[in-house]
């Protein structure tokens, strides 16, 4: 069954085309037109307001906080009563380096913050923060696809797999336009997530 959404479609595979042709064109407009620049890196408000220029045509809770609690393959995002305090620790944890960035990165995504869009939206964040601090981005052509999703699935326990990934993809191409558009590749981003109700969480079978 497809998410709600303000395009009438309710066929997940046909929903999912169009939501990665609506929201590349408006990845492209973030960067061309500069937005990005306006924005603080490894702010909050900044990931949320990525999410909402990019999703805006295609879903209604688009820019704002879900209010379910989703999981994907056995592991549970957090909770929707912690999201609020959990985002607020990590917008303030450092960024000055490469290990700090990806460190505060992987804690955003273990928040998950929205229904949907969550990978691309935070990977755009990501090369926000990188190329402030750093004058880095990553370039996701040089990161495979399921080296990657598996370092992630693996990143809240240990992250230095994920950290190598990345940093061997670094590149100082940062105002690069391909570089940037293969960052919002849907095929990084976790699919199929399922929802539970809070008094789940005890539940080790679910």
């Amino acid at each position: 069954m497809a998410l709600e959404n303000k395009l009438g479609i309710t066929d997940q595979a046909e929903l999912a085309r169009e939501e990665e042709r609506l929201s590349k064109l408006r990845a492209l407009e973030l960067f061309e037109k500069g937005l990005l620049d306006e924005l603080v890196a490894g702010s909050v408000t900044s990931l949320f307001e990525i999410h909402k220029h990019l999703f805006q045509d295609v879903y209604p809770f688009a820019g704002t906080l879900r209010t379910v609690n989703i999981s994907k393959g056995g592991f549970r995002f957090a909770p929707v009563m912690y999201l609020e305090p959990s985002l607020k620790s990590i917008e303030k944890m450092p960024q000055s380096t490469f290990d700090e960035i990806i460190d505060k990165y992987v804690e955003m995504n273990v928040a998950h913050p929205f229904r949907e869009g969550n990978g691309r939206s935070t990977r755009i964040w990501l090369d926000l923060i990188l190329k402030t601090e750093l004058g880095e981005v990553v370039d996701w052509s040089k990161v495979d696809k399921e080296d990657y999703l598996l370092a992630m699935e693996r990143s809240p326990v240990r992250t230095i797999e994920i950290k190598h990934v990345l940093k061997a993809a670094l590149t100082t191409a940062i105002d690069d336009r391909e570089v940037f558009m293969k960052g919002i590749d849907a095929s990084y981003h976790y699919e199929g997530y399922s929802v539970y109700k809070t008094e789940d969480l005890g539940n080790s079978n679910d």
